[in-house]
């Protein structure tokens, strides 16, 4: 689906890749309902937009509460006239532990923004979705939903959910109008670390990353947008996650070895 005079909603579009995505689909002609919990992030990238900021209608809507999730695809909709595209971008990370070390309220506010976030604007914006001449859905996995990452085991769950969810919803919709992709991004340079509440700006910058390079969130953004104008059925975004992905089909005990070396020095 070509983003051209498209209506996109996108969650987490104060931050790291959904800013970008924001902005991304503005310059290519897209309305945007840009969707964060944080009011001044979200102003920050209205700003950042410049004179394209007339194109993006802002929404604080904390995803994890259903009731104003569903509340959202009229206020859109009144905003916009239409709704072609969601992205569910939003999520966020685990504290860097072992299960055995996580809190059930931790576990909790992890599933809830990654899985059940997505579900809840997935279910919301679908039957809108579905009355539209083209329509599309993007949901936003992890590579650490195929590939076990140690101290991000419950965060891997999530994302596998999302995963699965986005491949089942993709089964269902073949005989519509709605397309669907899922996106595995690998290391990307955001700060999702400090807005999970995990770490510190000064413990981020200071993390080891290993031997894979971080994507830009621009870059990460402009592949995403690239496979829903492609009505691509998996994205992989990153050297990391497309060697993961081979690795992990090629000798999968081996790549959960590998990615622990990588990881180890961050396991609390």
């Amino acid at each position: 689906m070509k983003v051209l005079n498209k209506v996109i909603v996108v969650t987490g579009g104060g931050n790291g890749i959904g800013r970008e995505l924001v902005l991304g689909l503005v310059r290519k002609g897209a309305r945007v309902a840009a969707v964060d919990i944080n009011e001044e992030a979200l102003k920050g990238t209205v700003t950042l937009a410049g004179d394209l900021g007339s194109k993006i209608s802002t929404h604080v809507v904390n995803i994890t509460d259903r009731p104003a999730v569903e509340a959202l695809v009229d206020q859109v909709i009144a905003i916009h006239g239409s709704v072609d595209g969601l992205i569910n971008d939003a999520g966020i990370i685990q504290p860097f532990v072992r299960l055995n070390d996580l809190t059930y309220p931790q576990i909790e506010r992890t599933m809830n923004v990654n899985f059940y976030g997505m579900l809840y604007m997935t279910k919301s914006f679908l039957p809108t979705l579905l009355k539209r001449p083209e329509a599309h859905i993007v949901n936003v996995s992890s590579m650490g939903g195929y590939l076990p990452v140690p101290g991000q085991t419950l965060y891997g769950a999530s994302k596998a959910a999302v995963k699965l969810l986005t491949e089942g919803l993709n089964s269902e919709l073949l005989d519509t109008n709605v397309r669907v992709t899922v996106v595995f991004p690998g290391a990307i340079g955001t700060n999702i670390a400090v807005n999970s509440g995990v770490m510190t700006k000064e413990q981020q910058a200071g993390a080891d990353t290993g031997q894979f390079k971080m994507t830009a969130p621009t870059v990460a953004a402009a592949a995403i947008i690239n496979g829903m104008e492609k009505n691509k059925y998996r994205v992989l975004i990153g050297s990391d996650a497309k060697l993961m992905d081979f690795l992990t089909r090629l000798a999968p005990e081996y790549a959960a070895k590998l990615i622990y070396k990588q990881m180890k020095s961050l396991l609390k």
